[in-house]
């Protein structure tokens, strides 16, 4: 169960680019969810979700191989997290999928510091914040285009 959750529902076993295919379901899943960006059960299952994948993702996780390509539930989450507030339409969505993509990619200070934590709270947190920051970004981008 661990590896089902943690792969992304399969998509960690994509052979060219898996944390982008993960990041491209975790987008269609809640493209298809009733959730939106502003709806308290998106908080709640970006909550879970995170302490669940930190439990997934670490029993993928070994001595030789502490963030394992396959791992992909921290796309998931920070996928989620960069959604929080925006409306849910296409252009944002896509907005929020660059997004993410470049903070996971980049990983600027201190995202990159979160991956130092061990096993699965390493895999996850860095991408929580990943998507936390992208929330931030795409929100004020979105804030301030309202204003004009």
């Amino acid at each position: 169960m661990a590896w089902v959750i943690g792969a992304g529902l399969g998509s960690g076993l994509f052979p060219v680019a898996p944390a982008t295919a993960g990041s491209l379901l975790a987008l269609a899943i809640y493209w298809w969810s009733p959730l939106t960006g502003d709806d308290p059960a998106l908080f709640v299952l970006i909550a879970a979700g995170f302490l669940l994948g930190i439990w997934a993702t670490g029993k993928m996780s070994t001595a030789d191989n502490p963030d394992p390509k396959q791992a992909v539930w921290d796309e998931f989450i920070g996928m989620w997290a960069t959604c929080v507030l925006l409306p849910k339409t296409l252009p944002w969505l896509a907005a929020a999928f660059i997004c993410f993509r470049i903070l996971d990619i980049w990983k600027p200070w201190p995202i990159r510091r979160l991956e130092r934590l061990h096993g699965g709270l390493g895999i996850m947190a860095d991408d929580l914040l990943a998507g936390i920051f992208g929330a931030v970004i795409l929100n004020v981008i979105r804030l301030s285009l309202a204003a004009i």
